[in-house]
């Protein structure tokens, strides 16, 4: 995955009032501001990318969903109140974007159960991780949410727009499948 960077423009302000709050404006110039969206960029690139690896199941174009929620971010002014606020953000954010590139006519044109699976020398996709990318798009979600990231039922829920109950259900069926696949238990956190 390539840096995204940006160089000049005239319109735009950084505004910030704490420690934790950013935005990010298209155009700007200040040195700052593009510091900020480094900064951003490098503390949750790994995570936006997971999140569309979870859904694409294909490296390229895993990257290249990275690089449009990134873009989106340059071209569309947000102002975060927390850094929760920057990754909840970006995780929804790519969420979507993921699943309107899984609509689009484009990818209609191939099953994506025909096409082979990338080899991922990646090694933070383990065995556990193989068997998650095989659960279904929901099961799957809320599972890398809750074990990945660390957060709650209740967070995923406002995150994917479903009912606090559907998430633990489909966190309680992601697990009697992973215990099937894999033996084990899956109830707490690592």
């Amino acid at each position: 995955m390539s840096n995204i960077s940006r160089t000049s423009g005239t319109s735009g302000t950084n505004r910030t009032s704490g420690t934790n709050r950013t935005s990010h404006s298209p155009g700007t110039s200040s040195t700052s501001s593009t510091d900020a969206f480094v900064t951003l960029y490098n503390r949750h690139v790994s995570t936006v990318y997971r999140i569309c690896y979870t859904y694409l199941r294909n490296r390229a174009d895993s990257e290249d969903a990275v690089q449009n929620v990134f873009i989106k971010l340059l071209t569309k002014p947000v102002d975060f109140k927390s850094e929760e606020h920057e990754k909840a953000w970006l995780i929804r954010v790519a969420t979507n974007h993921c699943k309107d590139v899984l609509k689009s006519k484009w990818a209609g044109r191939a099953s994506l159960d025909s096409v082979p699976e990338p080899a991922c020398t990646d090694e933070a996709f383990d065995e556990i991780m193989e068997e998650v990318l095989k659960l279904p798009d929901n099961l799957r979600v809320c599972v890398y949410l809750f074990y990945y990231e660390g957060f709650n039922a209740a967070e995923i829920a406002e995150m994917i727009e479903r009912p606090h109950s559907t998430v633990r259900n489909y966190l309680s069926e992601a697990r009697q499948q992973l215990r099937k696949r894999l033996g084990g238990g899956f109830d707490e956190r690592p």
